[in-house]
């Protein structure tokens, strides 16, 4: 059963013009699977709403895109609605998945915690800054006393070069993006420890959505039938992909997958299909992004210390 938003006056007669949602993703992101099943299905249609996908080259261009107004809605994460938030913008979220990255090794690896990585060579998905590798230092600060950036060897790269490197067997360890990590699961790796695990061990109580769709409050005032609409759309989307494996083999040209690869994807995905109440959601934020916040400092939250009011959407 998925807990979600509870919203006033979804029914939406079908005698009256379909409001258009244009929403920025980029091109290969993994929101494109759910948003292909809202489409093929006509789940769009069915609430009431015509979703628009316009696809981007990187997530700086949705962030643009929305700013000015050239989409309604767009994917990020929580902490980057709050820092808005803080210097002013009326972002809201509404999580779409808690499916996060981990800390891969071979099967064969004789690495089995994070006390066996001393002076190993790692690999990290983005920056110095990216959010899962900030729990994962804090987590061994924490566990271990000691400084993961200080004695390894960090080599930050892009995903897919980073997933190549690992299995050509460069890196002796790789904290990735969950998908990247599904795929590397499915040829001879497993996880060491996962980012839900590190979130959870400092703190948070359950999975918080690491990722939601974004929009302006001012946009879903004026439009409560279109936001109503797509959310409702979303829903039943993960609905039927949480049940459907059918549906699995017909995206499987658009996730570029097959077989054991499409299945541990799958099972990844749904597993991050988000279950808690807004106000759960809400509450794990809270507690992660004051670990973050120490963690990352300014350059990460921005000058506020605490979760920004109104960030998780919880409808009017």
């Amino acid at each position: 059963m998925f807990v979600w938003l509870v919203l006033g006056g979804l029914g939406i007669s079908a005698g009256l013009a379909a409001e258009t949602v244009r929403v920025g993703v980029l091109k290969f992101g993994t929101v494109n699977w759910e948003l292909d099943t809202i489409k093929h299905h006509k789940l769009d249609e069915k609430h009431g709403v015509n979703v628009d996908v316009r696809f981007f080259a990187s997530e700086d261009a949705t962030n643009v895109a929305m700013m000015a107004g050239d989409v309604d809605i767009i994917v990020s994460d929580w902490l980057w609605v709050s820092r808005q938030r803080t210097s002013g913008e009326d972002l809201a979220f509404v999580p779409y998945s808690s499916s996060v990255g981990a800390l891969m090794v071979r099967d064969e690896s004789p690495l089995k915690s994070l006390a066996d990585l001393k002076g190993k060579k790692i690999g990290v998905a983005g920056g110095p800054l990216d959010k899962s590798w900030l729990l994962l230092q804090g987590l061994a600060k924490q566990q271990l006393s000691v400084d993961m950036a200080a004695q390894n060897e960090i080599i930050y790269g892009a995903p897919p070069l980073l997933a190549e490197k690992a299995q050509q067997g460069e890196l002796d360890a790789v904290l990735n993006f969950w998908n990247f990590c599904a795929r590397l699961e499915a040829n001879g790796f497993h996880r060491l420890i996962s980012t839900s695990d590190a979130a959870k061990a400092l703190g948070a109580s359950g999975t918080a959505s690491a990722i939601g769709y974004i929009f302006h409050d001012k946009w879903a005032d004026a439009h409560p039938k279109a936001i109503a609409g797509f959310i409702s759309a979303s829903r039943d989307a993960k609905e039927l992909l949480a049940r459907s494996d059918e549906d699995w083999q017909r995206l499987a040209p658009v996730i570029k997958a097959e077989g054991r690869e499409l299945d541990v994807l799958r099972d990844r995905y749904r597993e991050g299909i988000p279950k808690g109440t807004v106000d759960e959601e809400e509450a794990d934020a809270t507690k992660l992004y004051a670990v973050l916040a120490e963690l990352g400092g300014t350059r990460l939250v921005g000058p506020a210390k605490t979760l920004a009011p109104g960030t998780f959407w919880k409808g009017k």
